[in-house]
């Protein structure tokens, strides 16, 4: 018998977004640099935070868990970024409106012909208007406050993490718990709300980390499908521990974001790759998967809409069907999660925030509950213990791609930087102990903490073992791996003017997280 759309159906569904960039600002502009945070901010968090306010204001409540990382928060709170913010959706306005009066092809393909282009760019001025009308409104004076809204309203949860974003597993354990400890604080100032639980940077585990997140106050967090042996219909406590791992159901995931088949890659879609010479805009749609991009058709918005439409039935039918086969299987209802970079919607999917709104809607239209890792765990979507194995949700969901062959000169460089971080500060820390406790600030310190932070970013040797300009990632590594040093150097050589300067001037730079202290280091 056929099961009618609106009959409900067993269990709880939850989206969970993961929001990340490494720390950009300063630290060049294009190809990889600003430019990716501003993009990200403009096609994915603007139209984020558009539809969860366009739901909350239909009274809709615990529609997604959203991670935010500590490094992109304070990238949307810094008042170098927020400026710089603002400048680059006045440049965008000024290329659609370019775009918009063309007399001249311009670009590689069909969709840079003049009339295609001018139908183009009126769409884009139109679109920009309106964000730099919300940016201005909501978003001029930082992304906390808008964020904190979402919170209050229990629109969202919210889920934090460790500064920096470092790949746990690999990282001294010391440095593990300060980063932690340090970004759930720095969320709680941030949102005036604590996270009770966490996206693990590249959902990396290691055997005995839940002891760490239970005494850091987490409950809960994230891991891979795989590592819970692909059964993830239910959340499962680690070890002895009351912390809750949820796994990423695959099944359903990737029904979205697969690089064989998932949505993103339709024809109607907007392409991401085919640029307009001129404009920098991006006019084209796929066309197909083998068509070369001087040959890639101008975009539709109707067509792009029917095909939303079309994905929107097929997850909505794909998340009642695994809801249903899933309690079955278990002889319970169910929980499915399915989990994505939040960028994936709007800077890599242009159509993915339209996608999203309209599945939030659809879902409980066909009988789906929808509510977020919290909610999960009061209602009772919890199973039997487990013990969890090393794993990631890289290539192969292991650490391969932080830990391999291809970054083994990474490796090294992290842990020789951290290792004279540490040794470094332990001894400043107990100088100034031995004058009197508790001291002040220290500002070099707290630096040089900041700096190594920067050094072991999970972000570099994934874009070296992905081949994602792997250069640029190399040199930040080594960048902050040379300012850490350099202002150790000169701290541990007694030469305390000097390493004050240096912090200084590194902090101009990498001035994030200004709540960072030393101090609370757990000692040796």
């Amino acid at each position: 018998m056929t099961v009618p759309a609106s009959d409900p159906v067993p269990g709880l569904f939850t989206f969970v977004l993961h929001t990340h960039l490494p720390w950009l600002a300063h630290h060049g502009r294009w190809p990889v640099g600003e430019e990716w945070l501003y993009q990200s901010w403009s096609a994915s968090y603007l139209p984020l935070v558009r539809v969860l306010r366009t739901l909350a204001d239909e009274d809709r409540q615990h529609l997604v868990t959203l991670g935010v990382t500590p490094v992109v928060a304070a990238q949307l709170d810094d008042p170098y970024c927020l400026q710089g913010m603002h400048h680059w959706l006045a440049n965008w306005r000024l290329r659609a409106r370019e775009a918009a009066t063309t007399r001249t092809a311009s670009g590689p393909s069909p969709a840079s012909e003049p009339e295609a282009l001018r139908r183009f760019g009126s769409r884009e001025l139109a679109e920009v208007d309106r964000e730099l009308a919300e940016f201005e409104t909501l978003w001029r004076h930082g992304g906390s406050p808008v964020l904190r809204e979402l919170i209050d309203g229990r629109v969202i949860e919210l889920l934090g993490g460790p500064l920096a974003h470092p790949f746990q597993p690999l990282l001294n354990p010391r440095l593990r718990e300060f980063a932690l400890r340090e970004g759930l604080a720095d969320a709680q100032q941030r949102f005036a709300h604590r996270p009770a639980g966490i996206w693990a940077p590249e959902c990396a585990y290691a055997p005995g980390m839940e002891t760490e997140y239970a005494a850091a106050g987490v409950g809960h967090f994230m891991v891979d499908g795989p590592s819970l042996h692909g059964d993830t219909a239910l959340g499962r406590p680690v070890g002895d521990s009351d912390v809750v791992a949820f796994g990423r159901d695959l099944a359903v995931s990737y029904r979205v974001w697969s690089p064989k088949s998932g949505y993103p890659g339709h024809a109607a879609y907007r392409d991401f790759h085919t640029y307009d010479h001129a404009t920098g805009l991006k006019p084209a749609r796929v066309t197909g998967r083998n068509v070369p991009s001087d040959a890639k058709a101008p975009y539709d918005p109707a067509r792009a809409a029917a095909a939303v439409d079309g994905h929107v039935d097929d997850f909505v039918a794909t998340v009642r069907e695994r809801l249903i086969s899933e309690s079955a299987r278990i002889g319970r209802p169910a929980h499915v999660i399915a989990a994505f970079d939040t960028e994936l919607f709007g800077h890599w999917w242009y159509e993915g925030p339209l996608w999203l709104e309209k599945v939030l809607r659809a879902l409980p239209e066909a009988g789906v509950r929808i509510g977020t890792l919290t909610d999960a765990i009061t209602d009772g979507y919890v199973g039997a213990p487990v013990e969890l194995p090393p794993s990631s949700w890289g290539s192969g969901k292991d650490w391969q791609v932080w830990a391999g062959d291809q970054v083994a000169d990474l490796v090294r460089l992290n842990t020789e930087v951290v290792d004279t971080a540490l040794s470094t500060v332990d001894k400043a820390l107990a100088h100034a102990a031995a004058l009197g406790a508790p001291g002040p600030r220290m500002f070099v310190a707290d630096q040089i903490l900041r700096e190594t932070l920067l050094t072991v970013s999970s972000d570099w040797p994934f874009m070296v073992s992905k081949d994602s300009a792997a250069d640029y990632a190399r040199y930040r590594a080594h960048l902050h791996a040379h300012a850490t040093r350099e202002i150790a150097d000169a701290l541990a050589s007694g030469r305390v003017e000097q390493a004050q300067r240096l912090a200084q001037g590194w902090n101009r730079a990498d001035g994030l997280f200004g709540a960072l202290d030393a101090r609370r280091l757990p000692s040796a």
